[in-house]
């Protein structure tokens, strides 16, 4: 699904050289913010468990500029994992477009719940998941228990995917 007329997402493997760029980015952003390498718990995301990961192209450029994946957690549903955009691109609807093509990829695989989370040093992304339709939940899964960790989930059918891809 294209929401964005000035990009290009597509679907490529885990193990692709620009996903992984931009994984390794995001990283090392989170670990400036965070001020430790050590600030994911639990198992780090996996082409075995990514149902699926997004790469963003500017279309002007052809650059990369942001990507996304989801993690199964179980049948019905997924955790958003490594939703990045690059900083000059941020504000642009970059990562409303990805957040829409990874909903509409999750409705595609019959998944029915997304998850999110954000921690205490990524303001910007508990308030990019709340204004998504993303509701605050209990912690899950390795962030149960964690002071740091703002867990967020939605609700995935044909409605919500489409509202999301026209915000």
């Amino acid at each position: 699904m294209q929401t964005n007329p000035r990009l290009n997402i597509r679907s490529v493997t885990w193990s692709n050289p620009v996903g992984a760029d931009l994984r390794r980015a995001q990283q090392a952003e989170l670990d400036a913010r965070f001020g430790t390498p050590n600030h994911e718990p639990g198992i780090p995301p996996s082409g075995a468990d990514c149902a699926v990961f997004l790469v963003a192209y500017d279309k002007g450029s052809g650059q990369p500029v942001g990507c996304g994946g989801l993690r199964l957690l179980d049948d019905a549903t997924a955790e958003i994992k490594r939703l990045y955009v690059l900083p000059y691109t941020r504000g642009s609807g970059v990562a409303s477009s990805i957040l829409a093509a990874l909903e509409a990829e999750a409705h595609k695989q019959g998944i029915t719940r997304i998850k999110a989370e954000a921690g205490s040093a990524q303001p910007d992304g508990r308030n990019f998941y709340e204004n998504s339709g993303f509701e605050p939940v209990p912690n899950f899964g390795a962030y149960a228990g964690l002071e740091h960790s703002y867990c967020y989930a939605k609700r995935i059918d044909s409605h919500s995917a489409a509202h999301t891809a026209m915000a």
